[in-house]
């Protein structure tokens, strides 16, 4: 890693640095785990708030306090902004964190923190509307001379006249919620007759994810990559990108897979899309940790999609290529401190990839599937870092994302870091309810994966095709030993592996899961 050793000495790493006296967490599940973690180790105390699905979850656990703020349904707890701030008041807390999702991007929570003179841990409400809506940021992008896709540039509320645009655009285009996203509020419409039906679902959709139905138009890139790029941003004037992530693999606009860095990169258009970035960013005023997202076409040419103004689910990514811990810098970020380094210094280090582990069963439509985890077995060894919100014995509600946890896997290649994401999948065992960790191991197994050689829709396109049989999962087997192989001879790697071994049966595979279950 290239940036100067002695820049993390100088983020802030004990409370009695002029940090906080307490920190509210106004989330749930890993992501509160997640900020917990860091302010132990920062040495600041937290208050967290639960519903009465969460009681007995894991950040609750974990906290030093704990609040109940109402019923399961997120409209009733974790999106009453009321409640929220009463805790704060009552837990004697002078910062909120958001984490993401709920109330992480509505401009609202900072704006009655600034009223309440609560430290509020993200952009200013003013950013926050500038960048984080998704017409507006369009706008901004514009005049910050960074390219954007064909589109809309306010909401469009009347269906017909967005029918009207979308014909004169050309089919197929993308009809995407104002106030979100995470794919909700998103529809493909490819042809006239399908707009209306394609501008209610996303109205509809967008008002019961976010509390607003507006949407906006935009051309449909064909096969484009997502790419993204982490900024962080003082409040002296300091602005920097921490390289990107790749999150092409999606499954109906959801990201599945991400990954740092982009096997498509190169020096030059990584500093191209950074300039873009941090100019955005300085244009809108914008300040703490947040994320630029970008279409790459087939040319390499990119177009800004939108401004996250939060900690994204997959941040640990880029600490893994880059050493820092970017909760730790929001909360720094958020009292004051300068950063401890410029952009041009930070640059990859080795490869890491991320997975989300979902409560769900892929072979039944990504079905949630919610219940109590009978028993648990987690990964470790090396580059081995897992993110959990659960615990064995706890009940997986339906009421939320179905997220349980996240596995990172970092290696000095792509080829590596594959490699110990396999294995690590292999070991990971959970009972008592269905996740998809089998589509992780199809995914990593399929050639074009192998290769980089995905886009958005490469997920959707995979899933469409007829699921191989469990013995012929050797065949991926065989690809991944083969790019270990060819990336080790090519590097002078001193382990050696075996590209001829024989695969390993699907048997044995499934007799080792079942003794780690035994374990658990």
């Amino acid at each position: 890693m290239d940036f100067d050793s002695s820049a993390r000495a100088r983020i802030p790493l004990h409370c009695n640095e002029r940090m906080f006296r307490k920190i509210l967490i106004a989330n749930r599940g890993e992501i509160a785990v997640r900020i917990l973690r860091a302010c132990r180790e920062l040495g600041i105390p937290t208050a967290v708030v639960f519903s009465e699905a969460d009681r007995g979850s894991l950040h609750v656990r974990l906290a030093d306090e704990a609040y109940p703020i109402g019923p399961a349904p997120s409209r009733e707890s974790y999106l009453r902004i009321d409640k929220i701030m009463d805790v704060v008041k009552r837990a004697g807390c002078d910062a909120i964190h958001p984490g993401y999702g709920f109330l992480a991007e509505n401009s609202a929570l900072p704006r009655a923190c600034a009223q309440a003179g609560i430290t509020f841990i993200g952009p200013t409400a003013e950013a926050m509307e500038a960048l984080g809506a998704k017409t507006a940021g369009r706008q901004l992008a514009r005049r910050a001379d960074v390219p954007t896709v064909p589109g809309t540039n306010d909401p469009i509320e009347d269906p017909q006249q967005a029918q009207e645009l979308a014909r004169s655009m050309g089919y197929p285009v993308l009809l995407k919620a104002v106030a979100g996203g995470g794919g909700k509020g998103m529809r493909l419409v490819a042809k006239n007759s399908e707009f209306a039906a394609g501008f209610r679902d996303a109205s509809s959709e967008a008002l019961n994810a976010f509390g607003n139905a507006s949407v906006y138009l935009e051309k449909y890139l064909e096969k484009p990559r997502h790419i993204e790029i982490q900024i962080l941003a003082d409040t002296h004037g300091r602005v920097v990108s921490l390289g990107e992530r790749e999150c092409s693999v999606q499954r109906r606009h959801q990201k599945v897979i991400e990954e740092a860095p982009s096997p498509i990169m190169t020096p030059e258009l990584r500093k191209r899309m950074g300039d873009a970035a941090v100019r955005l960013a300085r244009v809108g005023g914008y300040t703490n940790a947040g994320t630029v997202e970008f279409l790459v076409d087939a040319h390499y040419d990119f177009y800004f999609l939108e401004v996250n103004t939060r900690l994204q689910v997959e941040h640990p990514v880029t600490e893994q290529v880059t050493g820092l811990d970017l909760v730790k810098l929001q909360i720094a970020i958020a009292a004051g401190h300068r950063l401890p380094f410029a952009w041009e210094t930070i640059t990859p280090r080795g490869h890491a990839m991320e997975v989300r582990l979902y409560a769900e069963d892929p072979e039944n439509n990504f079905f949630p599937s919610p219940g109590k985890i009978l028993s648990q077995h987690q990964p470790s060894g090396p580059g081995i870092r897992v993110d959990e919100g659960v615990y064995e014995g706890w009940t997986v509600p339906m009421d939320y994302d179905p997220l349980l946890s996240k596995l990172i896997a970092w290696g000095n290649s792509r080829e590596e870091t594959i490699a110990r994401l396999r294995r690590a999948l292999e070991e990971y065992s959970i009972t008592g309810i269905k996740t998809n960790i089998a589509l992780f191991r199809r995914i990593l197994a399929e050639p074009d994966f192998l290769k980089a050689e995905i886009h958005t829709k490469w997920l959707d396109e995979l899933l469409q095709r007829p699921h191989p049989a469990a013995h012929d999962d050797s065949n991926g087997a065989d690809a991944a030993a083969i790019a270990a192989a060819i990336w080790q001879a090519t590097h002078n790697g001193t382990n050696s592996v075996n590209a001829n071994a024989a695969p390993e049966s699907e048997w044995k595979r499934e007799g080792r899961r079942r003794q780690l279950e035994r374990l658990s």
